[in-house]
């Protein structure tokens, strides 16, 4: 097996299209960001406001994503693409 590099731009990009994928798929839904932070177990809008944007280097964890999926009620991989 051939080992790749991943640049940071490469990986910022995937972080960004999830990010962008939450943000539209949360609005579709009608939450806002406190209420999906507060949903998958965050006290505060800061880290899914990061996350979001991939601002900071913050972006979304498996499980989070998963539970954003659930809640949204969508399959884990269409935040994905």
């Amino acid at each position: 097996m051939e080992f790749y590099d991943f640049s940071e731009e490469e990986l910022a990009i995937f972080y960004s299209n999830i990010g962008s994928n939450v943000k539209k798929f949360r609005e579709r839904k009608g939450y806002t960001q406190m209420q999906l932070a507060l949903a998958i177990g965050h006290n505060s809008v800061g880290h899914v406001a990061k996350a979001e944007l991939y601002k900071y280097g913050k972006h979304f964890s498996l499980e989070q994503i998963y539970k954003i999926a659930k809640i949204l009620q969508i399959a884990p991989s269409t935040l994905l693409h």
